[in-house]
């Protein structure tokens, strides 16, 4: 336990002068690694990429938003400040979730967005996520640009060149356009009479969720809110794995409910607990909103390469083509573009639904999960038990000492004889199962994913492959 600890502190201390900076955006703790010099440095150097792709004889307009964390507020005001000497109007959308803000410059036709939220990382962990004017994540491209530009001088344009400040909410106008897509029956939802637990972790989702089930059809009294005040002290870790949610579990039992809904800090996740109180998997979000939407129409789906199975085999039922792409939710973006797909997502309980925008949304995933359930005239529990059953473990190996490209490197040549895919990082194909190994976009670690039919099997491949790793890197 004492060894344990004293790693511990060591990955902390470490951690706390750590910036990660990639296609999932900047991030790092507030106050070491991310401090005003990284959020000046960048922001600047993004109102220069947007003040130079801008064509339309304006000033570029760049969208804010931000999730419940404690330090949001006052990187917002750092941000805006930064932005605004660069030339660039800015609209606040104050408190907002991710797909709210990636729609938001969509609906403002605005240069780009930057959203502060660190996801899943935990309340001390704060970010930028940069988008677009499509409101997509930058692709590698347009961000190495970006991190280009963050090498140079911070950008300030004359007095008579800063830009302007504005605010807005676009919450609503999210939701409308979640309950104008044709396939949505508020009517059918609200005859189910539903008892939902949401669970917005003390973020955003506390505000979104709770409004969203009410324009749903789901009765206000029949909503029952859990860690829905945006404090951001986050009332469980961030991530919604089922070792967070036992609270969140006992809390649908006890409430007779239907089903639980759980996001993470910027409700870009969803996942799922049924009426007797059980985890359903998030890596079956996407699989369970594709089974819907396939009942109504035919076309692709594109998911990442640590995705379950599963998807796989519900295409299967439909005579659909599901195709991979590496992690990263423009990665899966830029694949459902390429090949037409009605639907995409990520194992993380990300839903991609390309007619409502390009960006993971935890709102839309609800949105289709409900009237699934609705049409269906189905419990949560029974759709469960009618999708295919796999165990997915997911650990993670701290990068100190390790070299992931030459380890990835060698692993190849060691599983040779296997099916692999280096797309991203490493994966290998058995039988029985596949194990996946890449390094992270969003923490210093490198992430080991295996699928298998059962737990004990998956954590067996994640063993293996930790091991293997170790070896190679001495």
């Amino acid at each position: 336990m004492c060894i344990f600890r004293a790693a511990l502190r060591h990955l902390i201390r470490r951690m706390s002068n750590t910036l990660i900076a990639s296609i999932s955006g900047i991030r790092g703790i507030f106050g070491s690694g991310l401090d005003a010099e990284v959020l000046v440095r960048y922001a600047s150097a993004f109102g220069v990429w947007c003040r130079r792709r801008e064509r339309r004889g304006r000033a570029p307009l760049v969208v804010i938003g931000r999730d419940g964390r404690t330090t949001g507020s006052l990187c917002a005001e750092i941000v805006s400040g930064t932005l605004k000497a660069a030339g660039c109007d800015v609209l606040d959308a104050g408190m907002a979730t991710t797909p709210t803000t990636e729609m938001a410059v969509v609906f403002e036709s605005a240069s780009g967005g930057i959203m502060l939220s660190a996801s899943h990382n935990p309340p001390q962990w704060n970010a930028l996520k940069l988008f677009n004017e499509r409101g997509e994540f930058l692709g590698p491209e347009q961000a190495a640009e970006v991190l280009e530009l963050a090498r140079d001088a911070v950008s300030t344009v004359g007095y008579d060149e800063v830009g302007r400040g504005s605010k807005k909410d676009f919450l609503d106008a999210h939701l409308d356009a979640i309950l104008a897509l044709e396939f949505m029956r508020p009517d059918k939802i609200a005859s189910r009479a539903f008892r939902v637990v949401a669970d917005g972790i003390n973020s955003v989702g506390g505000i979104a969720v709770p409004r969203l089930l009410e324009r749903l059809g789901v009765d206000g009294e029949s909503v029952i809110c859990l860690n829905c005040e945006p404090t951001g002290v986050f009332a469980h870790p961030a991530e919604p794995l089922p070792e967070n949610l036992t609270e969140t579990c006992q809390a649908v039992r006890e409430a007779g409910a239907d089903l639980g809904v759980v996001v993470d800090p910027d409700v870009d996740r969803l996942a799922l607990i049924d009426g007797t109180g059980t985890y359903v998997s998030e890596e079956l979000t996407q699989v369970i909103t594709a089974d819907f939407l396939w009942r109504l129409r035919s076309g692709p789906f594109v998911t990442n390469l640590s995705s379950s199975r599963a998807i796989d085999d519900v295409a299967r039922r439909y005579d659909q083509p599901v195709y991979r792409s590496a992690v990263g939710e423009i990665n899966v973006v830029r694949k459902m573009q390429e090949v037409g797909a009605i639907l995409g997502g990520e194992g993380n309980g990300g839903v991609i639904l390309p007619d409502l925008h390009y960006g993971r949304d935890a709102l839309a995933g609800i949105a289709l999960v409900l009237q699934h359930l609705a049409d269906l005239e189905i419990s949560l529990a029974d759709l469960r038990r009618s999708l295919p059953a796999y165990e997915v473990v997911k650990a993670k190996l701290d990068v100190e000492g390790i070299d992931p490209e030459r380890a990835i490197a060698q692993l190849v040549e060691r599983f040779r004889d296997e099916r692999l895919d280096t797309t991203d990082g490493l994966k290998v194909e058995f039988e029985s199962g596949w194990v996946h190994l890449r390094k992270s976009n969003t923490e210093p670690i490198i992430r080991i994913y295996a699928e298998a039919r059962s737990e004990e099997d998956a954590e067996a491949l994640v063993a293996r492959m930790r091991s293997e790793v170790l070896r190679v890197a001495g």
